[in-house]
């Protein structure tokens, strides 16, 4: 310790690092090779490259020497010191801290922080966390190590560093802009989700931060992902803010063939809703940090597709080329929908993916997992190339993730406000038959003209009874909220829209399934003026 001690004192460096030379004779979460003169991304992605044509070694988890693991509440007790953030200054600015290895976060990260182009290493120490009365015992045997870190810096207050985006298990991580809290992830890469020879989670095994020049508003951070099947570069510049956004370049490099791979993978959380709301009982009338996947298609059509919690798993494929755009929205923004004081959906992030450069052919999938508790993510989201991505060569992807409160396909012309279903009885007198009810708004002129025409589709059984009405005045979904908030729209933020729709219809229909299990329900609005509204899509299963 007295030699680290004096490098501290030698080189004035800050208490949370050392110098990587002199990690590698002391720590066993030292990189074995350093950076040979200036840091850049290129370092990592021949990195990678090299590491892709070795078999895979995995990171050995952290565990106490009695094989004793930390449970949930002991792990929460233990959290990091705030005034050691690095980079903490006042006023603050964009600043890291730490999250300790332990629960379910038990494979050690290595975290580096590039400043004027040169590496440091991040040294895991007891002193950099506070422990808890019932954490004391558990932390006497522990090996320290670093299982994620956070950025904070001012969101919502210049006077207040916020946390903002989370690095922590797997290839997970997320973030939130003005007013959120957090709700669904994303990740760095998605291997086989749902596939019958299980799921392939690949880690961010090391991290190199960028300290942000005086001023900026954007920090860098590069990442090394590693798996038994894929070893990938990749470089996030996240600007924080009305709206926080995430620059994503990946560079991956196969061991083997990836058929069933994803990019751009998002996951959250869907348990109850208007669609499903006998599935779970509860007293929440809602229980989702997203209600709904949203494209917006190569071909500029504009896709709402509620998503749901089946009791069976269920997947589907958008087929698409050069998407536009694609994500999870939580677009229902009333608390009143939810009528939950603590968890607060209605705050809850959306997530948009905006690919950068031509993607090719693909499909967007989604799966949708039986889940019982609303702890648990079961719902998942992402861009599946046509062709398997082949070893020997590098892959890349490039997009813009934002965190918005609604999606561009909200904001951009008429929408899917909110759908609901219930058992159609009486209408004729037969049972089994289920009643659908769609709200759009956002229409340009919605009111004096013909009613639109509805066209509704089932890939099987028998739709009937279409009816298309005016709905007078109807109030902007997001308005509440942000009204208790004191804050106003913004779309050019994606935090719209600031007016409310001047109108809105309802479509309602009847759906016969007549015996069959499952059906795809398509239903468009054609209006005489305006843009398109969005396609409404749904799959409707017999068990749901």
């Amino acid at each position: 310790m007295s030699f680290w001690l004096g490098l501290l004192l030698v080189f004035g460096l800050s208490p949370w690092v050392v110098d990587a030379a002199a990690a590698d004779e002391q720590s066993a979460y030292s990189a074995k090779k350093t950076v040979a003169g200036t840091f850049s991304h290129e370092y990592v992605i021949d990195m990678a490259s090299r590491m892709s044509k070795r078999a895979h070694v995995p990171t050995p988890p952290l565990r106490r020497a009695d094989g004793n693991r930390l449970d949930y509440d002991t792990y929460r007790a233990i959290w990091f010191k705030t005034e050691k953030g690095v980079w903490k200054q006042d006023p603050p600015g964009l600043e890291l801290h730490l999250y300790p290895t332990g629960w379910l976060y038990e494979q050690p990260i290595e975290l580096n922080v590039v400043e004027n182009g040169h590496v440091r290493r991040i040294k895991p120490r007891r002193d950099l966390f506070n422990v808890g009365a019932r954490s004391e015992d558990a932390a006497r045997g522990m090996p320290w190590g670093l299982s994620g870190f956070r950025i904070n810096g001012p969101l919502n207050r210049d006077d207040v560093a916020d946390e903002i985006v989370v690095f922590q298990g797997a290839s997970y991580f997320r973030a939130i802009s003005q007013g959120q809290q957090y709700g669904l992830s994303a990740r760095g890469l998605a291997l086989g989700v749902a596939a019958a020879t299980g799921e392939e989670f690949p880690f961010f095994k090391r991290f190199w931060v960028e300290k942000p020049a005086a001023g900026s508003e954007t920090i860098t951070v590069h990442a090394l992902l590693d798996s038994p099947s894929v070893v990938g570069a990749y470089r996030f510049n996240i600007t924080p803010g009305k709206l926080t956004r995430t620059d994503v370049t990946t560079t991956l490099f196969p061991r083997v063939v990836l058929r069933e791979v994803g990019v751009a993978p998002l996951t959250s959380m869907n348990i109850l809703g208007p669609l499903n709301q006998r599935r779970v009982p509860d007293f929440r009338p809602r229980v989702h940090d997203s209600d709904g996947l949203v494209i917006l298609n190569g071909n500029g059509e504009r896709i709402w597709r509620p998503i749901n919690n089946p009791k069976r798993l269920q997947m589907s494929w958008f087929i698409d080329e050069n998407p536009r755009g694609f994500g999870l929205s939580q677009r229902e923004r009333h608390y009143r929908a939810y009528l939950d004081l603590e968890a607060r959906y209605e705050r809850r992030p959306s997530a948009w993916v905006e690919p950068i450069g031509d993607w090719g052919r693909g499909s967007v999938v989604l799966v949708e997992i039986p889940s019982e508790e609303e702890i648990h993510d079961n719902i998942v989201a992402f861009w599946r190339p046509e062709k398997p991505l082949e070893p020997g060569k590098a892959h890349q992807f490039t997009y813009r993730l934002s965190w918005p409160d609604v999606t561009p396909s909200r904001t951009s012309g008429p929408f899917i406000l909110r759908s609901r279903a219930g058992l159609a009885h009486g209408w004729d007198g037969r049972k089994g038959k289920v009643r659908f009810v769609v709200d759009l708004a956002g229409f340009e002129k919605g009111f004096g003209d013909a009613l639109p025409a509805a066209t509704v589709t089932a890939s099987q059984g028998a739709v009937s009874n279409v009816v298309v009405q005016s709905i007078p005045q109807v109030p902007d979904p997001a308005t509440p909220v942000h009204l208790i908030a004191g804050r106003t729209y913004d779309t050019v933020s994606g935090k719209g829209p600031e007016t409310r729709p001047d109108g809105a219809y309802r479509v309602s229909f009847v759906f016969d399934p007549k015996g069959r299990d499952v059906s795809e329900l398509r239903l468009q609005l054609a209006v005489s003026k305006g843009p398109t509204p969005e396609t409404w899509l749904y799959r409707w299963t017999q068990d749901q």
